[in-house]
């Protein structure tokens, strides 16, 4: 995106303040659906703006507009200018503290396939494919294919002479099939339905696009069928596409820094999570390593810089169960007085970055999937999130999963519908009995992730293997 004109009057306004960075973001999404054979209507969105900052004689404060002229530039630093006043008289920190951007750099996701490569034709009729392999029974009562991208490019400049460019494309695909017979109804999702990867359309064949659509349907209909999962208490075996969830809402919001600070408290809860518990509180059992890593180059959050400009680095937040770092950027580690990770990060431009999960992964163990089973006297294996709820420290959790299969004496048995699970954050990592090895090591992540006033949607990726619980309160539907 040329922003020459742009940047040249936005520094013949910007008045003299102790620092300021300018954030500039351009932004386009497409989504292409099929809805029962139907083609909807092609989405696109585009959106432009700038970002900026300022910090000055302690006080911080920022503005934003699309508005990109140079008067509409100097109406943002006027905004920005009036907050500050207000900024010095209330702020619970010096902002002088902030660690400033010292390194320029660029970033650009890996994209073999570009989007553009296939043709609108070529990609209907895909769609249209995969809805015929949907289309199995009488009983599949709703199908859905769809196949979007998305791609952002972030230019971020500072007074101190720092310039970070950084281009992302994502490819968000996947499919549906719903069956029902009398009053039992199942749904089942795939082709990376609800989850993204960044890069081109060659990304589709890491989430089985369009390969595994029979099987979707297939598994569908099974499940209308299958037995109730039982009421029990017993070993848990969920696979990458839950763990996803699992690691995003019981690992990674309550390490969220500023939440921790209180941020979150009005509108998604504060956390279980204290000051005092990193470097010695034992969050889960010494199988637990956990990682922010923004190297992962196909993980959805991974990236140069975040949105303040921090070089992003790879840093264990988790080590043989004990906690080590919370999630937070350059403002909170001045606020916390304490270590972080580059994690600032804001949605588009007319939003401040703040602590955001990016690609918090959990790292693989030795043991084969097979071992995993093998290992499993009585319990149950489940698959895919279909609900959640997490209480607003979030410590206690109920998720609910597409596909669940039994267990018994090391193996695999029928399917159940309807499988759940319960437990507790605090407890329930510490029950990790079996970590699964690289074989089983699954790249997933959610475009869909929202946190903070006003809020802002994001995307994040998490990675894991297959894992073990013990004890966990498993419950079906009746």
């Amino acid at each position: 995106m040329p922003w020459q004109q742009l940047i040249k009057d936005f520094r013949d306004v910007v008045p003299g303040v102790d620092f300021w960075s300018l954030r500039l973001v351009a932004d386009r999404k497409e989504t292409l659906s099929m809805r029962e054979g139907v083609v909807e209507p092609p989405r696109h969105a585009l959106s432009r703006g700038a970002h900026l900052t300022f910090i000055d004689r302690g006080g911080l404060a920022y503005a934003a507009t699309s508005e990109l002229s140079r008067a509409g530039l100097r109406r943002a630093c006027d905004r920005a200018q009036q907050w500050l006043e207000t900024a010095r008289r209330h702020s619970l920190f010096d902002a002088a503290r902030i660690a400033r951007p010292q390194r320029s750099g660029s970033y650009q996701s890996r994209v073999v396939t570009p989007w553009e490569s296939w043709s609108l034709t070529d990609k209907l009729e895909l769609l249209q494919d995969i809805d015929q392999h949907l289309k199995i029974s009488a009983s599949i009562v709703d199908r859905q294919a769809q196949l979007s991208r998305r791609c952002s490019e972030v230019l971020l400049l500072t007074s101190d002479g720092v310039e970070i460019e950084q281009t992302f494309h994502y490819l968000l695909p996947g499919y549906a099939a719903i069956a029902n017979a009398g009053t039992q109804t199942q749904m089942r999702s795939g082709g990376g339905w609800g989850s993204a990867r960044q890069g081109g359309l060659e990304q589709l064949a890491a989430f089985d696009f369009p390969a595994s659509a029979t099987r979707v349907a297939e598994e569908a209909l099974a499940l209308v069928a299958a037995p109730e999962c039982p009421n029990t208490t017993a070993s848990l075996l969920l696979l990458p596409s839950q763990m996803m969830l699992q690691i995003h809402e019981s690992i990674g919001h309550p390490l969220e820094l500023d939440r921790i600070l209180g941020d979150e408290r009005n509108y998604a809860g504060t956390s279980f999570v204290t000051l005092d518990m990193f470097g010695n509180y034992r969050y889960g059992s010494e199988l637990l390593n956990v990682t922010f890593d923004p190297d992962q180059p196909a993980e959805m959050a991974s990236y140069g810089f975040d949105d303040d400009g921090t070089p992003a680095e790879r840093n264990h937040l988790i080590r043989a169960g004990i906690l080590e770092r919370p999630l937070g950027g350059a403002v909170s580690q001045a606020r916390a007085d304490m270590r972080g990770v580059a994690n600032a990060r804001a949605c588009d431009w007319n939003r401040p970055a703040i602590d955001r999960m990016a690609n918090l992964n959990l790292e693989p163990g030795d043991a084969s999937l097979d071992a995993l089973i093998g290992s499993i006297e009585y319990g149950v294996l489940m698959d895919s999130n279909r609900s959640w709820s997490i209480d607003d420290s979030r410590n206690k959790f109920q998720f609910g999963c597409e596909l669940g299969r039994l267990i018994r004496d090391g193996e695999l048995k029928g399917l159940l519908r309807n499988p759940s699970y319960r437990g507790v954050s605090a407890t329930f990592w510490r029950n990790l009995a079996g970590v699964g090895d690289s074989s089983s090591f699954e790249i997933w992540g959610t475009p869909n992730c929202g946190k903070g006033e006003p809020n802002q949607t994001i995307q994040v990726g998490h990675a894991s293997p297959a894992c073990v619980f013990h004890q966990v309160e498993i419950f079906g539907g009746d």
